[in-house]
């Protein structure tokens, strides 16, 4: 094993190295190029949950290399805010639209596809940045669970209903910001919705996030044929209104070794822009950290068996109204 790979494992199995600001500082010497200056020039890129945080971070990065960038959020007004913030940091004639859709609420999720896509013909990048980490259990209009709404729900309804402008783009990536919490469950399929178990917010949150990363393997199975690549990833801990609003105590000892939110987005921004027929290309279902494949399991317990993996592919494509079979 290369000494990088070395420190980059070790730095991983600590945690606190490997999640906080300083893995990124480390890593970079020897982590893969950036893409290229105007890489995603002429390409459209969506991301969910861009009206702050790690999302804003993601479109800004997408901007700088040139992408026509839509942010998906639920408040227009903060999406406008951070569609100024971006242009007075990477140039005032920087692309963005900014675009109205609650990801956990399947209408709107199927308004803004079917609007979408009647007005662009291409899709380069879908990132599902969309996230919500409620204080008590809450249902999306649907009626499901918010936190599955969020995680999974929507966004996997939006994958299906953009796949075909995605599919003409050539060499679409489709990215899920799942975290570094998803280690701490296995794949639960026996209560999807939360409904028989005391309510924890920090559960939903990791075992949705655990689903995030099951389905991306599972898409990217479905959507090779298309030439569409499915990641998923964790952005390590970093400095965001979210967390400082749904994790306070944490927020507030950890924040001097947080990440800045474009170190959290970087991983993202190089899933979306790097070259076509690159590492990225080639693996298609892995989870990525710091522009790394890292393990999906750390523990026997955690792997998840065929039938859970079906009974999770059913319950989703049964919620959505959907036979992505």
């Amino acid at each position: 094993m290369r000494i990088s790979q070395t420190v980059d494992w070790a730095m991983d199995k600590s945690v606190v190295l490997g999640y906080s600001r300083i893995g990124p500082v480390l890593r970079q010497a020897w982590w893969p190029a950036d893409a290229k200056p105007n890489a995603l020039a002429g390409r459209h890129v969506v991301v969910t949950g861009a009206s702050g945080g790690l999302g804003a971070g993601i479109a800004a990065g997408c901007a700088r290399l040139g992408a026509t960038v839509h942010l998906v959020g639920r408040d227009k007004d903060r999406l406008d805010e951070s569609a100024r913030t971006i242009r007075s940091s990477v140039a005032p004639a920087t692309d963005l639209v900014t675009e109205v859709c609650d990801i956990s609420d399947l209408d709107s999720v199927r308004d803004y596809a079917a609007d979408l896509s009647g007005r662009i013909s291409e899709l380069h990048g879908l990132v599902h940045n969309a996230g919500v980490l409620p204080p008590e259990r809450r249902e999306s209009p649907q009626g499901h669970e918010l936190v599955y709404a969020t995680h999974v729900l929507g966004p996997s309804l939006l994958t299906h209903l953009l796949r075909p402008v995605l599919a003409a783009d050539g060499d679409a990536r489709v990215v899920w910001m799942s975290s570094g919490g998803m280690y701490t469950r296995p794949l639960d399929t026996t209560d999807i919705e939360a409904t028989q178990r005391e309510w924890s917010g920090t559960d939903a949150y990791a075992r949705t996030k655990r689903m995030q990363v099951v389905l991306a393997q599972m898409w990217s199975d479905r959507m090779r044929v298309d030439h569409i690549a499915v990641h998923s990833m964790h952005p390590g801990w970093s400095d965001t209104p979210g967390i400082a609003d749904a994790l306070p105590g944490f927020h507030r000892v950890i924040r001097p070794a947080l990440r800045t939110t474009e170190q959290g987005a970087d991983t993202a921004v190089w899933l979306v822009s790097a070259p076509g027929g690159s590492v990225t290309a080639g693996a298609s279902g892995v989870f990525w950290s710091d522009r790394r494949p890292r393990p999906l399991t750390y523990a026997p317990w955690q792997k998840e068996t065929p039938g859970e993996r079906a009974r999770l592919w059913e319950a989703v494509g049964g919620a959505i109204g959907v036979d992505v079979a």
